[in-house]
């Protein structure tokens, strides 16, 4: 067998083993939500090309609870974020605090907002501000945020 015959069957190898767990992810995502097989399908689509979801139906119909599923399954850090018409960015991207030592000297501390996560549920974007909606919008697309002139990625996968 030559090098290039053996490559090739190492990569079939590793194509049907994410196969299969492609598949063990789906069947343990629909044992939890039922009748919604088309739509953990196309999100896992969605996961798997690095892209993000919108997700779209009446109140009821488990799209928290499959991001929440879809994140313990994959073993992926999820939040949820509820927009409201008050949420300022700060509050979605985190903000600088001033911290005192204990030797009487200032500083300055990012802490981090609940954006920085691998699977972030967004209910409710079209209630914010435009500018709210711009910060998670920013992340979104450039994989990071600046707060007072420092970058701060966003953890990886970012969807």
């Amino acid at each position: 067998m030559n090098t290039v015959s053996q490559t090739d069957d190492r990569i079939v190898e590793r194509v049907e083993a994410a196969g299969a767990k492609i598949r063990e992810i789906h069947k343990a995502a629909a044992g939890i939500i039922f009748g919604q097989d088309q739509v953990i399908e196309r999100t896992l689509i969605t996961l798997l090309s690095g892209g993000h979801a919108l997700l779209i139906g009446v109140p009821g119909l488990a799209k928290t609870l499959l991001v929440e599923t879809l994140g313990a399954v994959m073993g992926l850090e999820a939040k949820r974020i509820q927009f409201t018409p008050d949420l300022m960015p700060s509050d979605i991207i985190g903000s600088e605090v001033l911290e005192d030592s204990g030797t009487g000297r200032r500083s300055f501390r990012f802490v981090r907002g609940p954006i920085f996560t691998q699977l972030l549920m967004a209910d409710e974007i079209n209630r914010a501000s435009p500018k709210t909606q711009s910060a998670l919008l920013q992340a979104m697309q450039e994989h990071h945020v600046t707060v007072a002139g420092q970058r701060h990625d966003v953890p990886s996968p970012f969807h």
